[in-house]
């Protein structure tokens, strides 16, 4: 990809800047530029730079800010590797957002150890999982994720693809790992999206999880195969549709309702009210997405209004500024907003 264009010295020249950044070891500046300089390129397109490798120095030539953006998400990426971490396309995409202000933050070289509750009191988040370390992308992801470490009821309300569900089932189980709480609940709402599926074959379980099916591509990502399976059987980890959760009390546990724009103010009331003693429940939806029949008020409206004003129920929310899918899903959900 040839690097984006710079302005033209005659144009402006006080807006040309040029910054150089010496990396120590070779070794890391080769993973840290990527296959064919790939990391650099992308760097380059977002923000308007041009990145010049001699030896083991990156030089830096664009407008001042952007320089300095581009020399502190550059910094930030090279202590990720010092540390021991890879670099991929997640990773600069989120420093690029982060605009490299992380740097250094709370990081220290290897693992990071001790309780995750007590590594929300500043810098750098991130999540523990037995798969993968899980770091938020945005800014209002961070504020997410504190929140849920926060707060025994929360809310994550916001476009698709901003990370919702995700984080709250990564938050999850990492609560589980540590022994913070002893089960995971995940449930959704039955509803289908504006198509009639009819008769579904085989038993219960067939039937419901279609629906359920996001919520296991998400423990996927976060535990074994095998571990999960068990840990499902020992009933450990419940996934289940929301009607299945009346008269239910949900103590000890780590419980997300997924997609509760199409919960009923009497589905979303039973299900609040299904928190007990020592639990933590995430609430997350698009109120955009709404599948419920014409007329029915969506149970998430509902909640939003009535418990914004209690103590320790945290509210979080998304724009299309916060995707972190493929860049066209923010463009998509853009067009779609500004159409009404």
């Amino acid at each position: 990809m040839p690097p984006t264009e710079l302005p033209t010295a005659a144009a402006d020249p006080s807006a040309l800047h040029k910054d150089v950044i010496e990396f120590p070891d070779n070794f890391l500046l080769i993973d840290l530029c990527g296959e064919h300089d790939k990391n650099l390129a992308e760097i380059e397109q977002i923000l308007g730079v041009q990145i010049l490798r001699r030896g083991n120095q990156l030089a830096i030539h664009g407008e001042a800010a952007q320089v300095a953006e581009a020399s502190g998400v550059l910094q930030a990426l090279y202590d990720r590797l010092e540390a021991g971490r890879g670099v991929e396309h997640g990773d600069i995409d989120r420093e690029l957002r982060m605009g490299g202000a992380e740097v250094g933050a709370a990081m220290t070289k290897g693992v990071r150890t001790g309780d995750q509750m007590e590594l929300f009191k500043g810098g750098r988040v991130e999540i523990k999982t037995r798969k993968k370390l899980v770091e938020p992308r945005t800014d209002a992801q961070k504020a997410y994720v504190r929140a849920l470490f926060a707060n025994e009821l929360a809310f994550g309300i916001g476009p698709a693809g901003t990370g919702k569900t995700y984080l709250a089932v990564a938050v999850g189980v990492s609560m589980f790992i540590e022994g913070h709480v002893d089960r995971i609940i995940l449930s959704r709402p039955a509803v289908e999206a504006g198509e009639k599926l009819g008769y579904l074959p085989g038993d219960m379980k067939d039937k419901v999880d279609p629906y359920m099916q996001p919520l296991y591509d998400a423990l996927n990502d976060f535990l074994p195969g095998k571990q999960m399976a068990k840990l499902i059987e020992d009933k450990k980890i419940e996934i289940a549709p929301l009607a299945f959760m009346r008269g239910r009390t949900l103590a000890n546990a780590f419980v997300v309702l997924d997609e509760a724009q199409n919960a009923t103010s009497m589905q979303m009331k039973m299900f609040l009210t299904r928190l007990g003693e020592g639990s933590r429940m995430v609430i997350t939806g698009d109120r955009t997405q709404i599948d419920l029949p014409r007329g029915v008020p969506s149970g998430l409206a509902d909640a939003e209004r009535l418990l914004s004003t209690i103590p320790k129920i945290s509210f979080n929310y998304f724009t299309s500024k916060d995707v972190v899918r493929h860049p066209l899903v923010a463009a998509i959900i853009e067009a779609y907003e500004a159409d009404g």
